[in-house]
């Protein structure tokens, strides 16, 4: 019989094979290929298979210097700060100290059930569905944030053994459009989570994150789209309700009618603003829903949509979409830059170097989420949970 360590030696050479050969299938030319086995057995064996756990430590405030590294240029939420007090002060109460583990910031220890009878009991307290989402996603925020200091990097949000930041080809976007990262708070910090190439590649004034329920970061966003008008600014959702627009549905129709726009689109004097839903595909309904009641509210009109030919992302593997014909966000985001450059008025821009641009950091987080699972003795495939269209 094979001892343990045995045993765990000759599953990862199983494992590696598998990885090999689902790589293979992503990236041909992919130089993992060439990682050994001993190396990847060494690096195994120096891990547990487990998150480490994360104390409550340091400073019981989040200061904006903190605040903003994490892929943002708000300022810091005030009711995540006022949460974060709380969470100290109920240390200090209980004199012991919090534990976070596990994904998500999920609070552990002796004081999980009491902070969980205690933020329940807020969460009841409160009347206003409104004041309960701002509540619930400043929470989530906010545990996310104390359990990742000095765990992961806060530019890839990946852990710091892992980060890959080195591997991101950065860019200079194009002025004439913005992207809007609008994220729900369980995305938020989250490893495998997409949206974050796009400031990481073009930077947090062209890829802009705003966090569902956090009203600093929805304010900024809708005292933008108002700024700019109805007539320019998108969101990527395939809104069933509505009748589907493409890229040249909706910019071959405008600039054969309307000279303005096509102005416009060759000068970039006002920009072009595009929302991306960044969260499960069960989550982005109520996201949606949020979007086109304020949209409603300020234009009296739905928010206008669009929808891509877009194909599976290579992320399919590791974070699986409710349907083949579903993508991640920052594959959204790489689709439509390919289909802009192909409208005559935006063919000088090099959107399509910006789109591969974007498509090569997804190859890396993929890599670099592939290398860090088999190490720690995971699948490097994910099952699929739904398996019909949700939205």
């Amino acid at each position: 019989m094979l001892s343990s360590g045995s045993s765990f030696r000759a599953l990862t050479l199983k494992r590696l094979d598998n990885y090999k050969n689902a790589l293979k299938l992503i990236n041909p030319n992919c130089c993992f290929l060439f990682l050994s086995a001993k190396t990847l057995m060494e690096e195994t064996s120096s891990f547990a298979v487990s998150s480490p756990s994360r104390q409550f430590h340091g400073d019981s405030t989040i200061s904006v210097q903190e605040w903003q590294s994490w892929g943002t240029s708000s300022p810091v939420p005030s009711m995540v700060s006022e949460i974060v007090e709380d969470l100290k002060l109920l240390e200090e109460e209980s004199n012991a100290q919090i534990t976070f583990g596990g994904h998500g910031g999920k609070i552990q220890g002796e004081l999980k059930i009491t902070e969980d009878k205690k933020h329940r009991a807020k969460y009841q307290s409160l009347k206003d569905s409104e004041e309960k989402i701002q509540f619930f996603s400043a929470r989530q925020v906010a545990c996310r944030l104390l359990g990742s200091r000095g765990y992961l990097c806060q530019k890839c949000w990946l852990p710091k053994e892992d980060c890959m930041c080195s591997k991101i080809r950065h860019c200079s976007a194009w002025e004439g459009m913005r992207f809007w990262v609008y994220m729900h708070p369980k995305d938020f910090l989250r490893q495998n989570n997409t949206g974050k190439l796009l400031w990481q590649i073009f930077g947090v004034q062209a890829a802009s994150l705003s966090i569902f329920g956090i009203i600093e970061h929805e304010e900024i966003m809708w005292n933008e789209f108002m700024r700019a008008g109805k007539k320019n600014v998108w969101c990527l959702y395939p809104n069933k309700d509505a009748a589907a627009n493409s890229v040249q549905d909706i910019f071959s129709r405008d600039t054969s009618t309307d000279p303005e726009i096509s102005t416009m689109m060759a000068t970039h004097n006002e920009i072009m603003h595009f929302i991306l839903i960044d969260g499960t595909w069960s989550n982005s309904a109520a996201m949606f829903r949020r979007l086109k009641d304020r949209a409603n509210l300020v234009w009296k009109e739905d928010l206008p949509c669009i929808s891509l030919t877009t194909g599976a992302s290579a992320m399919h593997k590791l974070r699986p979409q409710p349907s083949w014909d579903r993508t991640c966000t920052a594959a959204a985001a790489a689709s439509l830059l390919f289909e802009l450059q192909s409208v005559p008025q935006l063919s000088s821009f090099e959107l399509e170097e910006h789109g591969e641009a974007v498509e090569d950091g997804l190859e890396s987080l993929l890599e670099a989420l592939t290398v860090r699972r088999l190490r720690r003795g995971r699948s490097i495939t994910r099952k699929v949970r739904h398996n019909r269209d949700i939205c």
